[in-house]
């Protein structure tokens, strides 16, 4: 899937996310907000201004988010997010409000609205970590013209090196049976890797390294 895809699986499907941001003391801090809107430019949500996350977000430019979407574990898919914010302010609130009308339910009234302002999330990247399908599926990605450089998310996971022997000793312990071993090197698939480390401990010869 393309990130606009990913993006509007968080407003559609999820909505409702957690959402990390960092307090004047350097300690986070969670919430639950809602995703009202994404595009090709990103998310969107709302706040009051008379609100600590305002201040938070006002101070720091900055949060991440995870959507988690399932009945329980096996069936769950989530979304992690990270990535810089900036306000747009109440022109887009009539907007934001058609598209999610329950909020007319606690702000009834023009006068209540402009307690709100609107937030994007305008640069980052993400995670898709999908447990519902054997092996698992993961996938990462960006929006907003953001690099891993500049979403502080660097890249992950294990990777089999050149001095693989071809030994088969970490594909024995994959429990997602996803290092495909017909070459040496052996190459593990990232988008079905737990990321788990059983291969980097498994390995004889220390081939496998952790990125």
């Amino acid at each position: 899937m393309e990130a606009r895809e990913y993006l509007n699986y968080i407003v559609q499907e999820i909505h409702t996310t957690i959402v990390a941001t960092v307090d004047d003391e350097g300690l986070p801090v969670t919430a639950a907000i809602d995703m009202m809107d994404a595009d090709e430019n990103g998310l969107y949500f709302l706040t009051a201004r008379g609100k600590s996350f305002y201040d938070r977000l006002m101070n720091r430019s900055f949060l991440a988010l995870t959507a988690l979407k399932g009945e329980d574990t096996m069936t769950s898919v989530a979304v992690s997010v990270r990535g810089k914010v900036r306000e747009l302010g109440y022109d887009r609130i009539p907007e934001l409000f058609n598209k999610n009308p329950y909020m007319y339910t606690i702000y009834p009234t023009e006068e209540f609205m402009k307690a709100l302002t609107v937030f994007q999330i305008y640069e980052g990247g993400g995670e898709w970590f999908d447990l519902s399908k054997k092996p698992i599926e993961r996938a990462s990605f960006t929006f907003g013209g953001a690099g891993a450089e500049q979403t502080g998310k660097k890249q992950e996971g294990y990777y089999i090196t050149d001095a693989c022997i071809g030994c088969g000793s970490c594909a024995a312990v994959c429990p997602q049976s996803c290092i495909i071993t017909d070459s040496v090197p052996h190459v593990i698939e990232q988008e079905h890797c737990l990321h788990c480390g059983n291969c980097l401990e498994a390995c004889p010869v220390g081939a496998v390294e952790r990125r």
